[in-house]
């Protein structure tokens, strides 16, 4: 343990319970993260977070060195995300649980049952000082959706194992101490893990820089097109077998043609030019917005859907735009509830 972790938790059990604050805090992003991960969930995330800290708070009395206290607030997260998991279906996208939907034909209506991924901000990620060149997944591509997803295919235990030795690049003998494995029950659950990831994910390649000038005009573009209702504009900036997804609608639109279908007729069908404001953001490593749409009777713009995009390296096109349609998503964001009207 820190120097300081060790005066701020003799403090603590002395009394001094302002203190307990200063010792968690350090930890709060890396934990959303690592529960995220989990659980592919933000808002569960942060409620899992938020029962870590207490439990830890209630049982400190128990925390005995030489384990680290990160490591112990590690164990309480990763069990708690375990009972979860013991009582939910696993999370996945309408990419890879549906065929694309007709964009003539009546969409389907809404699935609500905790069946989808969430987004996560990448303020949550937290670099480590000297990333180890032999960890397999760095912490930027372990929270894409790719990844995501596929872990998402793991059983809870073998997912918990993973991240831990692949992504936190954690020892086997501690990941054993924390799940109370032996570390050849970790060796062996982190091979068959890696085995079925293998089946189910497929590194990415690498997106352009946010920096590079092209995709800072292409994301200006962007945002033109959907301030303005334009339909033409914003399929200009599609590649030709672009995808639009939209959970917890199940429907999806794949290939320009059928996008430009759907936009016209669900979308900006009698839009006014002035019905979305854009605020730009990044999500799950992709750039993005979080999409505000106006509300007549309360002449204020409202929360629509954070949207992530997929910018294609070799054409610098978009390749997907995803959708994650739902007000809860916007304070994980530390977005505002509302924007008023401009002028």
């Amino acid at each position: 343990m820190l120097d300081t972790e060790i005066t701020r938790l003799a403090a603590v059990r002395a009394g001094n319970q302002n203190e307990f604050a200063a010792l968690i805090e350090p930890y709060r992003r890396e934990l959303l993260a690592h529960c995220y991960r989990m659980l592919g969930s933000a808002v569960e995330a942060e409620d899992i977070v938020q029962e870590t800290f207490l439990r830890a708070w209630r049982r400190l009395d128990t925390f005995q060195q030489p384990v680290s206290f990160r490591a112990w607030l590690y164990r309480i997260a990763t069990n708690a995300c375990l009972d979860t998991l013991d009582k939910q279906r696993r999370r996945t996208l309408p990419t890879l649980a549906y065929p694309a939907a007709d964009p003539h034909s009546t969409m389907a209506p809404p699935i609500y049952d905790r069946v989808w991924l969430e987004p996560i901000p990448d303020e949550w990620l937290v670099q480590p000082e000297s990333e180890n060149p032999e960890t397999r997944f760095s912490i930027r591509e372990s929270v894409t959706l790719a990844f995501v997803a596929a872990l998402q295919c793991l059983p809870p235990r073998q997912r918990a194992v993973l991240i831990l030795r692949d992504v936190l690049d954690w020892p086997a003998s501690e990941t054993a101490e924390l799940l109370t494995f032996t570390v050849s029950a970790v060796n062996s659950t982190l091979h068959r893990a890696r085995r079925t990831l293998a089946l189910h994910y497929q590194r990415e390649e690498r997106r352009p820089s946010l920096e590079n000038t092209a995709t800072r005009r292409l994301l200006e573009r962007y945002v033109r097109a959907w301030e303005t209702a334009d339909v033409a504009g914003l399929l200009a900036l599609l590649k030709e077998e672009a995808t639009f997804v939209m959970p917890p609608w199940p429907a999806w639109y794949h290939g320009r043609e059928d996008i430009r279908a759907f936009l016209e007729k669900d979308v900006f069908n009698n839009t006014p030019a002035d019905y979305a404001r854009l605020i730009p953001l990044r999500g799950n490593a992709r750039p993005g917005f979080a999409l505000y749409h106006w509300d007549i009777a309360r002449a204020e713009y409202l929360p629509f859907a954070i949207q992530l995009l997929t910018i294609e390296g070799q054409s610098g096109q978009l390749a997907d735009i995803l959708n994650f349609v739902g007000a809860e998503f916007f304070p994980v964001f530390g977005l505002p509830p509302s924007l008023p009207a401009s002028g």
